[in-house]
């Protein structure tokens, strides 16, 4: 039995299973290391799984659809950045509410668009590319993701960008006070923050259902967060926690051919989620500054 479970093709799935979530938490670390909280990340993930179907169901084209997807994303994120950068309103209080009209926005939509209770058309996803000389296939969004990482981990922590989003997030005032736009900053953060999370939900839509259900995200948003704290707000340390709940995922899906019950199995995701958050209060610390307003 336990050789049935855990197996190369395991973690292969578990990788899968992770993309999404690695994408939100990604977008997660760039917002928080400016000193933005966004638990908007749910709806983000939610407005970008809708995003890819409506673009590739009017075009027939995928990679448009990956583009809605960002561009959603990018639209929820701006509103969090307006609302709570601006015009400084509680950051929490903000992204709540984008998650509940993401919510209500999508199921209206949907059903305005597709004429359809609580499921979209099935759509075409994308073509897996296949390594030359073997039969292995993988999405375009794995690659793009493990990309990201390299890529946000680099910029972040080598780069002049990444000392200031760092700065923003640590002393606003100090990197104020150097000649940093802090606003112009956070702003940037918080925007990657939404085309990252645009993203992780055209993962789910396009490749993991190839349709939209409503509410599809079903929490996944809340579960980046969790890998982003995990991760000490570190691009790395994001996906590799986001790959453990994957796995967590991934295990769930398998258990279900062992006659366990369902209701247990189900839990899985979410008992691994806060066993992570148990076993890193007190140790993790975030931002200086994070989730507090800048005034100057």
């Amino acid at each position: 039995m336990i050789e049935g479970i855990f197996s190369l093709e395991l973690l292969f799935s578990a990788l899968r299973m992770s993309v999404p979530l690695a994408f939100a938490s990604l977008g997660g670390v760039y917002s928080e290391r400016g000193g933005v909280v966004n638990i908007a990340l749910e709806g983000i993930m939610l407005m970008g799984a809708f995003g890819a179907v409506v673009g590739t169901y009017f075009t027939n084209n995928p990679w448009i659809g990956l583009l809605v997807a960002m561009l959603f994303g990018l639209i929820i994120a701006l509103i969090h950045a307006v609302v709570s950068i601006t015009f400084r309103i509680n950051q929490i209080i903000s992204g709540t509410a984008l998650n509940m009209m993401a919510t209500g926005l999508t199921t209206f939509l949907s059903r305005l668009i597709f004429q359809a209770a609580g499921s979209s058309p099935h759509i075409e996803g994308m073509t897996q590319w296949q390594f030359p000389g073997t039969s292995f296939k993988i999405s375009p969004l794995i690659v793009i993701m493990i990309l990201a990482v390299i890529l946000s981990q680099i910029i972040i922590f080598k780069t002049r960008y990444g000392l200031r989003l760092r700065a923003c997030g640590e002393n606003p005032y100090a990197a104020d006070s150097l000649g940093i736009d802090v606003i112009k900053i956070r702003y940037s953060g918080v925007i990657m923050s939404g085309i990252l999370g645009g993203l992780g939900g055209a993962y789910l839509s396009l490749e993991h259902a190839r349709v939209f259900v409503e509410g599809m995200t079903t929490g996944r948003g809340f579960i980046a967060l969790a890998g982003m704290i995990f991760g000490r707000w570190t691009p790395v340390g994001s996906f590799s926690a986001c790959f453990l709940f994957g796995l967590a995922e991934a295990l769930r899906m398998r258990l279900e051919g062992f006659g366990i019950p369902t209701q247990f199995i189900q839990m899985i995701p979410y008992l691994v989620t806060m066993g992570v958050l148990i076993g890193v209060v007190g140790r993790a610390v975030a931002p200086a500054y994070d989730g507090i307003p800048f005034e100057k």
